[in-house]
């Protein structure tokens, strides 16, 4: 059984950081790709960041560009998320979720991973 166990999340105030963490079991992570999406209420899941399967390529959304950076640690099977100067836009609850196929870059897409974490609520006042 696969499983997703994030953490770290919380509220923040405008500027602050934050770092989300992933934590997965049952699959072998190191064979797979991850991303992280957000979802805002009323808003549809969004991509925010991803990382191929060896660590070698990232890639952002832009509105998180340069504040935000995903990395992962194969020995832990765990993914992170370092979340700097936060906007009241951040606002939102983050998912993790592992790619479907091995040995990939990640996608855009949530439809391409197949497993995904409860979700960790951020919030970021202003």
């Amino acid at each position: 059984q696969v499983q997703l166990v994030e953490s770290g999340g919380g509220l923040v105030q405008a500027g602050g950081s934050l770092r989300l963490s992933c934590a997965v079991s049952g699959r072998p992570f190191s064979r797979h790709a991850m991303g992280w999406f957000r979802q805002a209420p009323g808003k549809e899941r969004e991509f925010v960041a991803r990382i191929s399967w060896g660590g070698g390529h990232t890639d952002y959304a832009d509105s998180v560009k340069g504040r935000f950076t995903i990395s992962r640690d194969n020995a832990k099977s765990t993914v992170y998320l370092q979340m700097n100067s936060l906007k009241p836009e951040d606002t939102a609850v983050y998912y993790c979720a592992v790619e479907q196929i091995g040995y990939g870059m990640g996608s855009t897409l949530p439809s391409m991973y197949d497993y995904w974490g409860q979700g960790t609520q951020v919030t970021v006042s202003s």
